[in-house]
């Protein structure tokens, strides 16, 4: 992999992160403040909006990404202008156009969210306010979206990290001080704090826009996109420019939506399956689901920032027949995923209980949903990088195919897996679904990119060998630590208890993959620069 694909990977991971981390942070004092029940009905209004972001957008900012990486590597960066001139018209009107149309349909999509007419002591009016207070955010998303696109497709990854950061302190900041003032202060219902809460998205993204404007400000003299063609530009019509973006853009926007997607199947389906199942808390269920798969997506930022950047870069490399170098780019993508996913996972498996205790409060059922959740961040993790791949060797209705045969089984079977495991059984529905994708996916890469994987399962088996050597560390560190800490006690119980497996087991884990040549082999060249420092560092010492 080459190192501006890890670089800009690495940009954008640090600032995905960031930005979960704050996701899942503001979590804790906003589910004091509105309990699950308020979290469900927060979740209500947000599944739908995300939905509808993914439609205004139409996967334009990526297909912009792409666009532009094309065309700067031609040299043609007239066409690049021109692109973003259309793409700025484009997302301000969707963006108007999926405001319109979300607000005024909200009673129906309440409707179909409530199992009755009043689930929880919420009724379809209460819903329909959540849904159009957080409908204003599609004013402004869409546009933010292009301009990060069109830094991505510089593969500047800087001003979308930021932004991203920018983008969710400002709404988390926002949101929180709306609830608190709206119950404590003003006295005002449940209803009306989470319709702030949901309103935050739009002032988030004002703030994230500031932000990639003063970027913009910055850089505009530096972008290839601004400087003048080397090659004779492309005669595009604006109609066939779109034409070119949309066919790089849709297979984006629908991958884009695979949770949201997943999700929304659960957000219409859930309360009815529990009913027809004859299980209680409908609504509180599906809050602790909706919680859990905050933490879930804390490692699943990873593959998102590879998802990103591998698609830019891959489609400059494709674009100029370096196959050796895809082929390259593929493995370690892999590789990397693996290496960081596998032990995240098992890490929350074994530690479900003082997690789900540190960030909401003890509750085995919330334990036990966030245990049987944790394998599907590996799962989502390869399909949002084995998506990318396609897209980026230009097989983006293989992409497409392989989300939709994951939606249909998800579809298919998640009321009946409900009414058989209750709220456990949206949870192995998800999983088969994105199983089947992933094994769609990597049969089209194999056969498209004419890539081996036996490589790559082998050094996932060592991978494996030391993840199973870290859960006994971590294993052990509990059995200890359950002589002197109960993390039943509370969030500071928990917190201790947390840190000290989480850090006895990382050092392990990246101990041994340090000794080892694991290491060295996926992060090339860089790992082995830093590993011959610390050499000779050390050995200057002994002298």
């Amino acid at each position: 992999m080459s190192n501006k694909l890890i670089r800009g990977t690495m940009i954008l991971t640090i600032g995905t992160y960031l930005s979960r981390l704050l996701g899942i942070i503001y979590i804790i004092p906003f589910y004091w403040l509105v309990g699950e029940e308020g979290n469900a009905l927060y979740q209500s209004g947000y599944s739908q909006y995300v939905i509808f972001i993914a439609i205004a957008t139409a996967g334009f900012p990526q297909g912009v990404s792409k666009f532009v990486s094309k065309y700067n590597s031609l040299g043609d960066y007239e066409t690049s202008r021109k692109m973003f001139k259309v793409g700025f018209i484009t997302m301000l009107f969707t963006g108007f156009a999926a405001f319109f149309i979300l607000f005024l349909i909200a009673p129906f999509l309440a409707s179909a969210f409530l199992s009755d007419q009043s689930l929880g002591g919420f009724t379809v009016d209460d819903v329909t306010h959540i849904i159009r207070m957080v409908s204003f955010a599609l004013i402004v998303v869409p546009i933010m979206g292009l301009i990060r696109g069109f830094f991505q497709g510089h593969q500047s990854m800087g001003p979308t990290a930021v932004s991203q950061v920018m983008e969710q302190l400002i709404r988390i900041i926002f949101l929180l001080v709306a609830t608190f003032l709206t119950l404590n202060v003003f006295n005002n219902s449940l209803v009306t704090a989470v319709g702030y809460a949901t309103f935050a998205a739009f002032i988030g993204a004002i703030g994230g826009l500031f932000v990639l404007l003063w970027y913009w400000k910055k850089r505009k003299d530096s972008l290839l996109a601004m400087q003048e063609n080397i090659v004779p530009s492309a005669q595009f019509s604006t109609r066939t420019m779109l034409k070119e973006i949309f066919r790089y853009a849709g297979p984006f926007v629908f991958v884009g939506l695979a949770i949201p997607l997943y999700n929304y199947i659960d957000t219409n389906t859930f309360n009815r399956a529990m009913s027809l199942g004859g299980y209680g808390q409908a609504l509180t269920l599906f809050g602790v689901l909706a919680l859990v798969s905050k933490i879930i997506m804390i490692p699943v930022s990873l593959a998102t920032a590879f998802g990103l950047t591998i698609v830019p870069t891959m489609t400059t490399a494709y674009t100029e027949g370096k196959m050796d170098l895809v082929k390259q780019q593929i493995d370690q993508s892999f590789q990397i995923i693996m290496f960081f996913i596998l032990p995240a996972v098992v890490g929350i498996y074994l530690l479900a209980e003082p997690l789900y205790s540190l960030f909401f409060s003890y509750d085995p059922v919330g334990s036990s949903v966030l245990a049987t959740y944790s394998p599907i961040a590996l799962l989502f993790s390869f399909f949002t990088v084995s998506a990318a791949i396609l897209q980026g060797v230009n097989k983006q209705k293989l992409a497409v195919i392989s989300l939709a045969l994951g939606l249909v089984v998800k579809a298919s079977l998640n009321i009946p897996l409900i009414i058989l495991f209750a709220e456990k059984g949206a949870i192995y529905a998800t999983g088969i679904g994105f199983f089947v994708s992933i094994v769609y996916s990597l049969a089209m890469i194999k056969r498209h990119a004419n890539y081996s994987f036996e490589r790559f399962l082998k050094r996932s088996m060592f991978m494996a060998i030391l993840t199973i050597i870290m859960s006994m560390s971590i294993i052990v560190a509990m059995i200890v630590l359950n002589l002197f800490i109960n993390f039943e006690d509370g969030k500071i119980p928990s917190l201790i208890y947390v840190l000290i497996t989480v850090s006895i087991g990382g050092f392990t884990y990246l101990y041994l993959s340090y000794k080892t040549p694991l290491l060295e082999t996926i992060f090339g060249g860089r790992f082995t620069n830093i590993k011959f420092k610390v050499k000779r560092r050390r050995n200057k010492h002994e002298n």
